[in-house]
């Protein structure tokens, strides 16, 4: 397993955008569900996350109330405090992150709270469910940094043509 499918993906990712922008909504979306388990498991076999951690170290999910619930349970504090140390509501009225990295980040970019982590870090990168068609802009932005969702959506790219 490599971090990078290959030198130079993330400058492809950016030419590639608009093309994927088309893709994701022109394609036919029973079709391209389909394909995407497949598709996903290829990508996670040949990108290690741990070599990257790029999801962690420049974006936070959401931190949902079940989340900050096991997660406060998990680190052994009130919810209050978790939310007043970890937290912040940003412009959609969502919790995150107050901080870059994720300060459950480890040096060897493994996650401190891995067994608890939120729901939006336990199906990410999206690439095997219907996200990355219904929420088209955020499959945009993550093709940007992650390498499994580029390598999804140049496959996606090539069975298109």
């Amino acid at each position: 397993m490599t971090d990078q499918p290959f030198p130079h993906w993330q400058k492809i990712a950016s030419e590639h955008q608009k093309a994927y922008a088309r893709l994701l909504q022109k394609a036919n979306q029973s079709k391209l569900l389909k394909r995407l388990p497949d598709l996903h498991e290829q990508a996670t076999g040949q990108i290690d996350c741990l070599s990257c951690a790029a999801c962690c170290k420049n974006y936070s999910p959401r931190f949902k109330t079940p989340d900050i619930k096991r997660i406060a349970k998990f680190l052994q504090m009130k919810e209050g405090v978790f939310i007043d140390t970890y937290l912040r509501i940003d412009e959609d009225g969502d919790y995150v992150l107050k901080s870059k990295p994720c300060p459950f980040l480890e040096v060897d970019n493994r996650c401190r709270i891995y067994d608890a982590r939120p729901s939006d870090c336990a199906r990410f990168p999206y690439t095997d469910e219907d996200v990355l068609l219904k929420r088209a802009k955020l499959t945009l932005k993550n093709a940007s940094f992650c390498p499994i969702v580029f390598v999804v959506m140049e496959k996606l790219l090539e069975e298109s043509d």
